[in-house]
Parts: C-alpha cells; structure tokens; sequence
C-alpha cells in the first residue's frame, strides 16, 4: 500500500507520494512519483497496485513517450496513451493475475501542462484505463491509502487556496495517515508546478526533515481541541455522578 495525492489549485499543482512497499511480509522503498520534462512538455505520474503490472506499464509508457511525444500537444493526449498501455498489460497478464489470485489494481494519477493547455490539468485512471479530472469544487484525487487524510482536505482545502497552503494541506493530510497507517512511511517526494511555468519541481523529504512541523500540528490539535466551546455536554456531564473524597476513600 501506499499513499499517493494530487492537487490542483488556481495557481498549480502539488504531488505528494510516499515510497513505502510491502509485499507480503517484505517491506522496501521504491519511487511511486516520476517526472517527465521536455521543454513546453511538462507531467509528473503517480501510481499505485502491483508492482510488477506498474513497472510493466510505465516501461511501455516511456518508450511511447520517448517515440510520440511530440504528438502530444494536450495532456489528456498522454493520458489516453498511458491508459491503453494499462489495457495491453492486462491484456498480456490478466490470465496469469487471476491464475495467482490476483487482480489488476493499478491506479494512476498524472498532472502538468502541455503547450496547447489552456491551464494546468490533473487526472484520475482507473484500472479499466478510463480516466477522469480533478474540478474545483474537490480539487483533489488520492489513491491507495487514502481515508485518513482525506477528512483534512474536504475541511481544509479550496480551488483558491495558494500553492503554498495547498502544500501545507497536503503535508499534513500524508501525515494524518502516516500516524494511523503502518504501511504508508517517509521519504516522501513532493512535486509543485505553478501554471503556465513548464517547469516541475521536486524534492525528497525523510522522516526527520518534517518532525517539527508534526509535533506542532499534534500540539496545535490538542490545544483546538481544549478551546472548543463544551456548554453542549452540560447535558450529559449534569447526569453524571462523580464520587465524592469520602467514597473514594
């Protein structure tokens, strides 16, 4: 499992993805973000299933990438390309998946803006290989391990928030599941591109880079929690019977 999430604000983009993989009792790292920048051609990939049927398809998506990339004048275009290398490995493995008792799960974000974008884009795929993208009233997608950051997002996050306090957001939402979730973990890779830029920019973070800021947010949290108005309980704290020194004793 992992934990993959994609935003798109008024301003850009954001991408965060964790690099942890289990298998069985196994636990690795592997890079779950890659990046592919060609002058006006700029996308970033995410994916998350197995990793056998996900190496499989980005190597075929490369070499159409390093053939056709040219043709690709809109990022829909790429999108469409990688769901149908998605449709041939399942085509060339889906026997030999369900012989294994598996299935093909492979969820895929991609982002960026290519030179006849109007605007910067982002797009859900499904196994099946049909996608869908990102609007503004829930300018996020996540996949893979997902539910317990989402709440902050829904709470949090608008399609005019700034680039900054998207990444902020973001940040935290991966960190709301890393606490709660054993097979999500650093180092993350964060992804930001700022419209009509072409250009992507990354960056690795460990654990210990971000300690700070998820201690302030636990400490944050808890001092929320304390200040919110309590007169609502009244109702059921005046039925409670608290013993007194003498009975205690």
């Amino acid at each position: 499992m992992t934990y993959c999430l994609g935003i798109k604000v008024k301003t850009g983009l954001v991408a965060i993805a964790d690099t942890r993989l289990t298998s069985g009792t196994e636990v690795t790292t592997a890079r779950n973000l890659t990046v592919h920048q060609l002058e006006n051609h700029s996308l970033f990939l995410m994916t998350s299933g197995l990793r056998s049927v996900r190496d499989k398809t980005l190597t075929y998506f490369n070499e159409v990438l390093k053939e056709q990339d040219s043709n690709f004048d809109k990022l829909y275009k790429a999108v469409n390309a990688f769901g149908e290398q998605m449709r041939r490995v399942v085509k060339e493995g889906k026997e030999d998946l369900e012989s294994a008792g598996l299935g093909f799960n492979l969820h895929a974000m991609i982002g960026g803006q290519l030179e006849k974008d109007e605007e910067h884009k982002l797009y859900l795929l499904y196994p099946q290989g049909n996608w869908v993208e990102v609007g503004q009233g829930t300018p996020f997608f996540t996949i893979a391990n997902s539910g317990y950051g989402k709440p902050l997002l829904h709470r949090g996050l608008r399609y005019q928030t700034n680039l900054r306090d998207a990444l902020k957001d973001g940040q935290l939402s991966f960190d709301s599941t890393y606490v709660s979730a054993n097979d999500v973990d650093y180092p993350i890779d964060i992804v930001i591109y700022c419209k009509d830029s072409f250009n992507i920019v990354e960056h690795r973070f460990e654990r210990e880079d971000l300690a700070g800021v998820s201690i302030k947010w636990s400490e944050l949290l808890n001092q929320s929690i304390q200040n919110l108005p309590d007169e609502w309980m009244n109702s059921i704290f005046n039925q409670v019977s608290t013993p007194n020194q003498s009975d205690a004793a």
